[in-house]
């Protein structure tokens, strides 16, 4: 296994000469089975209907893991509830996971903040906790297929994206921090008289943390990552919708070595176990990933609560810029790439394409052939290129936005309705003749819906990019560096990807700008969310020097 090449998380380039999904994954004969697929069809033809109307294929891996962790130790919730977590192929339960609720929730924080204030985790040596960060990296590498399909089995998502890409990824991240732990160090700074001036970087305490879906396990890496390497203790609350990988991946951390109470896993729902631990007075900082309108009631509680810091990570609205000087080959397919990576469901998802007007037409025709050839079906099938939505909620959403379009005026180039009469399988979606005032344009619809907008000049489509309550990423696609270097600067946006989209490496930063966010995940950024700085000063007598 660990002879394995690791992609670039999601990553794909404009530069490159029309790259599969998963041309740097472990077998080819799947990614040309994709490809020769994506050629022969579209989802409207035999094959898409069928893959998504066969019997689902039965998932390699059992689910072991449906508790609670609570102090190193599985258990039932206090209340004895479950719930279930569904197969978004079928919408059939996959298995009755325990419901956490306030009273687990203390618990869990009884646990983390014993393991932090008595405990060994932060005491021992940054060294001694690298090393087992490290041989949780190595378990996760040696599992790698059966955490792709938990993941797959309770998100829906492609196999192989799970098992060539975000497994990997995960362990990557996991390294990665690893690697940050023993190099966290204060500073000496000079001082204006005969003192002497050091700061101390010393973890924070108990960190509450809170997952989406979309992304379950590479956000439990976002976030358990830093805050473990920085000496912390957490209480982490999983998506009632995806609770699985977390579960079995904190087991495998506590055969790597790490101590009870320092990860403490409780799945339950957002306005019970979530609000509970938003409020939690013995909590000391909070991470939360998901949606903005929730972000703002998780900053409330915290603010309301014993006013502890939060990140944020919210939504998105990303704008994916086609310039005139633009290859329309690849600007299609990267756009196409942007938006219905994941079957859409990305808060930086490119889902406003700007195109300049001079390459609309062209683009368009391009892009409507792309999402026809795209390979829907069950997410365990060899060269599926897009899986079911998450759930029925998510599905009617976005079929209501898509209805929206429609009656809005937008021009419904190919796709939207659901694909089969099973599970939550969406036809990819293209708009044309999209106007910035749209529901479609305007808000996180977080599913296959490419929404193709017209522009005339820079100063333009700068100014219309920026006209939205987020800014989490854009995409810029031009061969020339002054558009370059002026797009850059002038999109308010925490990334800016040009001639690729969707490069996550463990090492770039990522967060948003207005509604999108605060603070950063990822890269060196990020463990400042975890560390307090303490300013310590020494009188001197009779100092040598200052």
């Amino acid at each position: 296994m660990a002879a394995r090449r690791i992609p670039l998380l999601l990553s794909r380039s404009f530069t490159s000469s029309s790259p599969t999904l998963f041309s740097r994954g472990r077998d080819s004969s799947l990614c040309r089975a994709a490809a020769a697929a994506a050629a022969s069809c579209g989802y409207s033809t035999a094959s898409s209907a069928a893959a998504a109307a066969e019997d689902p294929i039965t998932p390699p891996v059992k689910v072991d893991y449906t508790q609670l962790l609570i102090n190193g130790q599985f258990v039932d919730s206090a209340s004895g509830k479950t719930f279930p977590s569904l197969d978004p192929r079928t919408g059939d339960v996959i298995a009755h996971v325990a419901e956490g609720e306030a009273e687990d929730v203390n618990r869990a924080v009884s646990a983390a903040r014993k393991a932090f204030d008595e405990g060994p985790w932060p005491r021992m040596t940054a060294y001694e906790r690298s090393k087992i960060i490290l041989r949780f990296a190595d378990l996760l590498e040696r599992h790698n297929d059966e955490i792709a399909a938990l993941e797959t089995w309770d998100n829906g998502k492609p196999f192989e994206q799970s098992a060539q890409t975000e497994v990997p990824m995960t362990t990557r991240l996991f390294r990665y921090y690893a690697g940050w732990a023993d190099k966290i160090q204060g500073l000496t700074a000079p001082a204006d008289g005969p003192y002497h001036v050091q700061t101390l970087h010393e973890p924070i305490g108990v960190a509450g943390q809170i997952i989406p879906w979309n992304f379950p396990l590479l956000m439990f890496a976002w976030k358990v990552g830093p805050a473990l390497a920085c000496g912390n203790t957490i209480v982490l609350k999983t998506a009632e919708q995806t609770p699985l990988s977390a579960l079995y991946v904190s087991k495998l951390l506590h055969e790597a070595g790490l101590p009870p109470g320092v990860l403490n896993i409780v799945s339950g729902y957002g306005p019970t176990a979530g609000a509970a631990l938003a409020s939690h007075m013995e909590v000391d900082k909070l991470a939360f990933t998901g949606s903005t309108t929730t972000g703002k009631i998780v900053l409330q509680l915290a603010a309301k609560s014993n006013l502890k810091p939060v990140t944020l990570e919210l939504g998105g609205k990303s704008p994916f810029i086609v310039c005139e000087d633009a290859d329309v080959d690849k600007a299609a397919e990267l756009a196409h790439y942007a938006l219905f990576f994941n079957q859409g469901q990305c808060c930086c998802a490119g889902s406003r394409t700007f195109v300049h007007e001079s390459v609309y037409d062209q683009f368009v025709e391009k892009a409507n052939a792309l999402a026809m050839k795209r390979v829907v079906g069950d997410p365990f099938k060899g060269g599926i290129q897009q899986g079911p939505q998450i759930d029925s909620e998510q599905f009617e959403k976005i079929l209501k936005y898509i209805r929206s379009g429609v009656d809005g005026g937008a021009k419904l180039e190919t796709g939207g309705e659901r694909l089969g009469s099973k599970g939550y399988y969406i036809k990819p979606t293209v708009f044309t003749d999209v106007k910035d005032d749209m529901l479609i344009a305007k808000d996180e619809i977080f599913g296959p819906v490419q929404s193709i907008l017209k522009y005339k000049d820079l100063d333009e489509v700068i100014q219309r990019s920026n006209a939205s309550q987020y800014g989490l990423a854009a995409g810029v696609f031009t061969h020339n560096l002054d558009t370059a270097n002026t797009l850059m600067r002038a999109l308010r946006v925490g990334t800016v990807w040009i001639n690729c989209f969707d490069v996550f490496d463990a090492a770039i930063p990522f967060g948003g700008y207005k509604q999108s966010g605060q603070g950063r995940e990822k890269s060196f950024y990020s463990l400042s969310n975890y560390l307090q700085v303490k300013a310590v000063v020494t009188a001197l007598k009779n100092p040598a020097w200052l």
